[in-house]
């Protein structure tokens, strides 16, 4: 199943899954680290303050990911808002301990690529890692530097490290697929972004696929986004060419989304915790994911009225 095939089943809600009480979600994201060496800004953890910026206690980790798989998750993402890669030794070890001891069927990783070094690549497709995915986002380092906030050395980093993490796969025989994701940009930005993607990334990725700009993952105004060459998209509607309504939103029904601190979130792009449907060093993982909040905030997501709710402010939602 290709990466595409998979993030359009998780986005697509099925008659089973519009309901308030819901079985364990196929999928769940699980936030490493509350770190980033970056500060996109499209990013919504460009604007957290209330939540994690540190790292999650292991013991958490294999606790909530044992009650996981008990309850059916099939697949585990090994990141949420930071960035993983920030903690690479938590890394490997988890995605060792979800292949190894809990045998889900598929653990997945999204990166910026800045850290993602072949030793470290090496060492995560040993674990069992099947899917690496690099976020590619800039189309020159001038770019990476206004948009990202930080050194353009990082882009050249992110680029060589994709080359190489194709280099260790092929050498090492893994079965770990590498991916390649890129906002989609307006205009003739588009152009000179796939003119970087022919030359630096299409050669060494199986495969590379868009996404909108979400208006919830960002906190750029309209104004300096045009300047940048993009413009947000209403709410999370999955990835270009098989864009979803945003109502009801498939991130309260299909995907599970776990901060670095254990809080369940119902939301892709949570930047302040308003989204939080429980503590999970408090309960249980399915507790959670049923409680009450959570049971109220898909009622309203069913009859497509959010007004009232953490949701209301998002732009998908606007008349």
């Amino acid at each position: 199943m290709s990466i595409t095939d998979r993030i359009d089943a998780i986005t697509l809600i099925p008659d089973e899954y519009r309901a308030t009480v819901l079985p364990a979600p196929k999928s769940v994201k699980i936030e490493l680290t509350g770190r980033c060496n970056l500060a996109c800004s499209f990013c919504a953890l460009r604007t957290r303050t209330k939540q994690p910026k540190g790292d999650m206690d292991f013991a958490l980790f294999e606790r909530v990911t044992r009650e996981m798989r008990d309850a059916g998750v099939q697949e585990i993402g090994m990141f949420y808002l930071g960035e993983s890669t920030m903690a690479p030794e938590k890394l490997v070890s988890g995605i060792d301990w979800c292949k190894n001891e809990l045998n889900f069927p598929y653990v997945f990783l999204t990166t910026n690529g800045t850290r993602c070094f072949p030793e470290l690549v090496d060492k995560m497709m040993s674990a069992g890692l099947d899917s690496l995915k690099f976020s590619v986002n800039a189309y020159n380092a001038h770019q990476f530097f206004e948009l990202m906030g930080v050194s353009a050395k990082l882009w050249r980093n992110a680029l060589t490290n994709i080359a190489l993490a194709r280099e260790v796969r092929d050498l090492r025989g893994y079965k770990c697929k590498i991916y390649a994701s890129s906002i989609q940009y307006d205009g003739e930005q588009l152009g000179k972004m796939q003119g970087l993607l022919d030359e630096k990334v299409l050669p060494f990725v199986d495969q590379h696929y868009w996404l909108p700009l979400y208006a919830q993952m960002t906190s750029v105004t309209s104004a300096r986004a045009k300047e940048l060459g993009f413009s947000p998209n209403a709410g999370n509607q999955g990835r270009v060419g098989a864009l979803r309504e945003p109502l009801p939103c498939w991130s309260a029904f299909m995907g599970g989304h776990l901060r670095a601190d254990g809080v369940l979130t119902a939301c892709c792009f949570d930047p302040d915790g308003r989204f939080a449907m429980g503590d999970l060093k408090k309960i249980s993982f399915m507790k959670a994911w049923n409680s009450q909040s959570f049971q109220d905030l898909r009622a309203a997501h069913l009859r497509k009225s959010v007004t009232g709710t953490i949701c209301e402010g998002c732009i998908a939602y606007a008349a």
